[in-house]
């Protein structure tokens, strides 16, 4: 790595999944919200799961490592969590689902060409040791700036910074890609998430938790709200109510402030995109701040 380059920094993390055996593909086509079969060994998506009623319970990226195996990396909700609710639905699936405990994520302001790493857009770096298990696996986050992911067996435990992390989070929702807080799972449907711009689910693969609710909202035109970015003139909570002057509501979901400056993203009405909003006591000014293209694995 070259000296004038930013050095990795530990990021917050829901942490790491591990699903391996000979049905591991199928499992997570039968579960996840996006389509696992379009990846080929080495390439990741953004993927969700949802409950029966189509609400997200998790997002995160997921990396077919192999033909036998996949890698889940969760930016907020519980890895552990997660691994203890998919397999109450194993049955007799061929799969070993558990918690990766010893791949830490930090990531790094910069493309990972010039960390040296050879990772690139959907495409992932991954290093195994001599007993075939993961020790390094570098994901390609840049859109409309450059950042690495990288997930590292062996790194020494650290704090969080919480100026990088914030940094981190705030190019997230410029991107679109939701922070959701533990008491937020199962209250969104992923078109509410805006996860389209993320290219996270699909209505055209066959049967998974939730499918029948998110084929119908799309196919019927019915998802009446959606994500829009918005620029903050003072911190706030999420699920802060925010209205337009036409009486339109935003929702505020993820949030993150540095130096100063404050962005988050919000549920609105769809017609009510672009509009600025203010909080009832007009402490809150809240502008449109469009959403960058960029971050989508497909």
């Amino acid at each position: 790595m070259r000296p004038d380059l930013p050095t990795m920094a530990p990021l917050h993390s829901g942490g790491t999944a591990r699903l391996s055996g000979r049905d591991a593909i199928a499992f997570a086509q039968s579960q996840f919200a996006n389509d696992v079969s379009l990846l080929s060994d080495g390439q990741w998506q953004w993927n969700c799961w949802l409950s029966v009623k189509g609400r997200v319970i998790a997002l995160f990226a997921l990396l077919r490592s192999r033909a036998d195996e996949l890698v889940l990396w969760l930016p907020d909700a519980s890895a552990a969590a997660l691994v203890e609710q998919l397999l109450r639905f194993r049955f007799r699936s061929k799969v070993v689902i558990e918690v990766a405990g010893d791949l830490a994520a930090s990531g790094a302001f910069a493309a990972p060409a010039d960390l040296g790493l050879d990772a690139n857009g959907n495409r992932a770096e991954m290093m195994r040791g001599e007993d075939d298990r993961i020790l390094r696996i570098a994901l390609d986050m840049s859109g409309a700036t450059p950042r690495t992911l990288l997930l590292e067996s062996g790194r020494p435990a650290s704090g969080v910074a919480p100026d990088f992390d914030a940094r981190w989070k705030r190019d997230d929702i410029a991107h679109g890609l939701p922070r959701l807080a533990e008491s937020q799972a199962e209250a969104f449907t992923p078109q509410m998430l805006g996860l389209q711009h993320l290219s996270a689910f699909s209505v055209k693969k066959g049967c998974y938790p939730g499918q029948e609710i998110v084929a119908r909202t799309h196919f019927l035109g019915q998802a009446k709200r959606s994500t829009a970015g918005l620029a903050l003139n003072v911190p706030a909570e999420p699920g802060t109510r925010l209205l337009s002057a036409s009486g339109a509501i935003a929702e505020l979901i993820s949030i993150s402030s540095v130096d100063s400056a404050t962005v988050a993203l919000a549920i609105v009405p769809r017609e009510h995109g672009n509009d600025a909003f203010t909080s009832e006591d007009g402490l809150i000014e809240a502008t449109p701040l469009p959403l960058l293209d960029g971050l989508a694995r497909a």
